[in-house]
């Protein structure tokens, strides 16, 4: 068959799957009877309306025939068009359930937790474990370099990156720049804040101008962008010093690229999840101050509870994504992860905010107060999801008692019942946008993960999901929306285990969340709980998760093979 032949046929397939008629063999042969000179028929159709689950009269059928012909038409003249993965679609989402929703007022720089002034760690390695606090605080005082921690980091970076997999590139000569540019505005007095001289990592789906963006996949492993995106740029302008692009699945699943498997720093034939797999080995491990992440259907989530470190997903909407691979335009969100619930604070408060450029991006006011108290707040309890706990159950009441002796007021809820499974077609079916001309053009055989369910058979499976269907999981995501918002007025925070039914449905309809570590194994390997906020308010979700961490000490566990 001729190059022209197979393009036709999957024009072709494409029609038939807009109409409902995919998913099986029926297409294949409805396109080698047109090959051969025939015509689809009433016959033909009223054959496929079976697969379709439908039913039309013989005149409608007629009407099917001649759509179906325009709009293999109209298909074929869409293929013809460009569309690169940062092109979105000319509608936006919104996790707002109504306007008086967003929550009104301006930031303010953000107000650090009273400590003493820090001492020098005495080891390189207690250095590079220490808090994103503590060694701002150093930097500060010119206690310490941002060019010996810097050089630390690099270094350490280098050393274990072979054996847990971490990162694409180590930027060198961009971080010893920007690390001695930090010391010398120090030095002058021109001190930026809390992030400047930090060394950090960024998961290597955000395009940083002149090093390699490879999504963690073969086929754009050469891939190279002229400009950095937002969160880079903003994170340059705090001062803070990007060390590494870090490993992600491919695009953007699990922990399996391109290089091979990034590794849990606990446990190093295990791996680190994903797919901000680099993220949060490397924050976890040692090897950078913090790293941003970014969280689909548990991105952010899932490695940092395989890793311990501390993760916040922002609320959808509130961290711009330009200059990020899309995978879901209505799903993806950007986020810290890092060692304490504070740095990922103080991370956020330089990332939110409009850009300009991401039109799904709200303002929302951020005002970090790690001094202040929980006493009195509303913590929704979701007692049947941590009941049906078993490895973790001593370590979700040993939580709550926590939170109990915090003073917070305990409220019994459940995850509002709504059809969640059945809304993932809205992921694949924006996946598959996004990656349709990989599929299309064939390298989606070079992926690494070719199982049932790896990204290339989702991919394709998603040419055979009607456009209706797709509006109706999003008419139904209004309502899972409703009912949350009708939830979060009852409480405050939620807080569930991770991996629970909250997981699915929070990413759905955009709210916030931290999860942070709450015990270790038998084996050694982490287990974490997740605390859930309102939308736009990480204020109130971090303060929570800040003063449960500050009455624990396993978020200050390091591994200890990586010393």
């Amino acid at each position: 068959m001729t190059e022209s032949s197979n393009a036709s046929r999957r024009n072709f397939l494409a029609t038939c799957s807009a109409l409902g008629l995919g998913g099986t063999l029926l297409p294949g042969v409805l396109w080698a009877k047109i090959a051969d000179g025939a015509e689809i028929t009433t016959a033909t159709v009223a054959a496929a309306e079976e697969i379709a689950g439908v039913q039309y009269a013989d005149a409608e059928r007629e009407q099917i025939v001649a759509a179906l012909r325009r709009q293999a038409v109209q298909i074929t003249e869409l293929h013809a068009v460009q569309l690169p993965n940062a092109v979105s679609p000319a509608i936006s989402f919104s996790p707002l359930p109504r306007p008086s929703a967003l929550p009104k007022g301006e930031s303010r720089p953000p107000v650090m937790t009273r400590r003493p002034a820090a001492a020098l760690p005495p080891t390189d390695a207690d250095l590079a474990f220490a808090s994103l606090t503590t060694q701002a605080d150093l930097l500060r005082r010119r206690v310490v370099t941002s060019e010996r921690l810097t050089t630390l980091y690099l270094d350490r970076l280098e050393r274990h990156n072979p054996r847990l997999l971490f990162a694409t590139s180590v930027l060198r000569e961009r971080a010893l720049a920007k690390a001695r540019a930090a010391d010398a505005e120090i030095a002058r007095g021109r001190y930026r804040g809390p992030l400047h001289g930090i060394p950090w990592g960024a998961k290597d789906l955000l395009a940083v101008a002149g090093a390699p963006t490879t999504w963690g996949a073969a086929p754009y492993k050469d891939q190279r962008f002229e400009t950095d995106a937002t969160v880079v740029k903003r994170l340059d302008e705090a001062g803070a010093v990007l060390v590494a692009k870090l490993t992600l699945g491919e695009l953007a699943m699990g922990d399996v690229w391109f290089g091979g498997m990034t590794r849990n720093p606990w446990n190093l034939e295990q791996g680190s999840s994903g797919s901000s797999a680099g993220s949060a080995s490397a924050a976890a491990a040692g090897c950078v101050t913090f790293a941003i992440g970014s969280e689909t259907l548990g991105s952010i989530s899932s490695p940092s509870t395989r890793c311990g470190a501390t993760g916040l997903r922002p609320t959808f909407g509130r961290v711009p994504r330009t200059g990020a691979m899309a995978l879901s335009w209505t799903m993806d969100k950007l986020g810290p992860i890092g060692r304490s619930v504070e740095d990922c604070a103080l991370v956020f408060s330089a990332l939110h905010g409009p850009d300009d450029q991401d039109a799904t991006v709200h303002a929302a006011p951020f005002r970090w107060d790690g001094n202040a108290s929980v006493r009195g707040l509303r913590v929704g309890v979701m007692r049947a999801d941590f009941e049906r706990q078993t490895i973790t159950k001593p370590f979700d009441t040993a939580a709550l008692a926590v939170l109990a002796e915090l003073g917070v007021t305990f409220v019994d809820v459940e995850v509002p019942e709504q059809p969640y499974n059945a809304m993932r077609l809205i992921l694949n079916a924006e996946a598959g946008a996004a990656f349709d001309e990989l599929v299309r053009s064939g390298r989606a055989a070079e992926l690494v993960s070719q199982g049932p369910n790896a990204w290339p058979a989702t991919f394709r499976s998603a040419h055979f999901i009607p456009a209706t269907e797709y509006i109706n999981a999003n008419r139904a995501r209004t309502q899972a929306m409703q009912a949350w918002d009708a939830l979060m007025q009852r409480v405050d925070v939620i807080v569930a285990p991770t991996n629970s039914g909250q997981l699915l449905a929070t990413n759905l309809t955009g709210h916030p969340a931290v999860i942070l570590p709450h015990g270790f194994r038998e084996n050694g390997t982490p287990v974490s709980l997740t605390f859930v906020g309102r939308l736009f308010d990480e204020e109130t979700l971090l303060r929570v998760a800040h003063a449960y961490q500050q009455r624990t000490d396993f978020h200050l566990k390091r591994p200890p093979a990586l010393d």
